[in-house]
């Protein structure tokens, strides 16, 4: 269903309609700032690269490959490249610290993900196998590339994918519940 209702969306922003672009914000924003705010701890961070992330969606919708991925995929990946890019700017300027074993931020508020949904990404998180949720916490929560998490798991590459597409299956079906 979601692949149904964002890809003409998509398709819309990409010719240049803000009104498409407007509703693709308001639907993929909350799961978007979830994103990057689980990986940089900082509100004022997270929403840096939400914003750069929408920016950069806007001016490479048309880029999109169908093929490749689900329209939310894609612009997850775009928000996670964007929260790595401002870790490391930070990391290497020594300008705030961002400790990726610290837990989430206290300040999580109902602008983000509502508390409803939180709690059914978390039950659906602990409903997975063991190495599935680890690779998709470690790549998706913490911003590691696969290659750094096949070096943290000490599994080859192909089985972390594996893990991580198997994993991201069962959560959608999840969470469609």
């Amino acid at each position: 269903m979601e692949q149904e209702q964002l890809f003409p969306l998509l398709c819309a922003t990409a010719d240049g309609e803000k009104e498409a672009f407007a509703e693709l914000y308001e639907i993929t924003s909350p799961q978007l700032y979830a994103v990057v705010l689980k990986m940089l701890k900082r509100r004022e961070l997270a929403e840096e690269a939400t914003q750069d992330a929408f920016i950069k969606i806007w001016h490479n919708a048309g880029s999109y490959q169908r093929g490749k991925g689900t329209v939310l995929t894609w612009m997850v990946s775009i928000a996670r490249y964007r929260a790595l890019d401002l870790m490391r700017y930070h990391s290497i300027r020594n300008e705030v610290v961002l400790d990726a074993e610290d837990g989430p931020p206290d300040d999580i508020g109902p602008s983000t993900m509502a508390t409803r949904e939180q709690k059914k990404l978390n039950k659906c998180m602990d409903e997975l196998d063991q190495q599935q949720r680890q690779a998709i916490h470690l790549a998706y929560f913490n911003g590691l590339s696969h290659h750094e998490v096949v070096k943290h798991l000490a599994s080859p590459l192909g089985t972390i994918k594996s893990w991580i597409r198997r994993g991201l299956q069962s959560l959608q079906r999840c969470l469609s519940l």
